[in-house]
């Protein structure tokens, strides 16, 4: 394995409905890295009783956004957990430059630094029609074609600006996002080795399928 292949630290980017969250599952796996997202860190230290968790409890129930701050130290605590020493897959961290600072800090302070960072490209209109599908399968009836297309415009303005970071580091990867589930990870698959970052071929061959 070359060195860029000895960790597998990736964030994975993209518009709701772009199937990042199901990506990044695939990815993870195949790395034997650990999937982390911000609602799942959310999620845990509430339910264990933490002390952030605590905090992010009451801010939730208020209906309040959780600052940047308070996210970003639970996901440093989260990456410095044994299962994150040689990779992970963050997926919904970071959100805005903010929290892009935040944790080029922490990883340098580590000396580590993002190995790829995976953007799923699909355009607007799919990705309303793939959500305004998934609403109508799952029974939701407030995911709104206007509430959808909120949803987008907060991701363009705030999220998407991040890859202008990245992309000068030179670590993007940008992958066409549109196509069958087994489609969109083989690509992705292609882009990593392409780059020298491959995962052992028995299992990599096993999230693919």
């Amino acid at each position: 394995m070359t060195d860029s292949a000895r960790s597998a630290r990736f964030l994975i980017v993209g518009p709701q409905g772009s199937g990042k969250g199901t990506q990044g599952v695939l990815v993870a796996e195949a790395f034997g890295v650990p999937q982390v997202s911000t609602g799942d860190i959310f999620r845990a230290n509430i339910s264990g009783g933490t002390e952030l968790g605590t905090i992010v409890k009451a801010i939730i129930e208020a209906g309040d956004l959780v600052p940047d701050e308070l996210t970003s130290a639970l996901v440093r605590d989260r990456l410095a957990e044994p299962d994150a020493d040689c990779g992970f897959l963050l997926d919904g961290y970071p959100r805005n430059r903010g929290q892009v600072d935040d944790l080029e800090a922490f990883l340098g302070s580590r000396g580590e630094s993002l190995d790829a960072v995976i953007e799923l490209d699909v355009p607007r209109e799919e990705s309303i029609s793939r959500i305004s599908r998934r609403a109508v399968e799952q029974g939701r009836t407030d995911d709104t074609e206007e509430v959808i297309a909120n949803r987008l415009a907060i991701y363009e303005r705030e999220t998407a600006p991040i890859l202008d970071v990245y992309r000068a580091q030179g670590v993007v990867v940008r992958i066409d996002g549109v196509g069958s589930l087994a489609e969109v990870t083989a690509r992705i698959f292609e882009a990593l080795a392409a780059r020298g970052i491959e995962p052992c071929e028995a299992v990599a061959d096993g999230a693919v399928a």
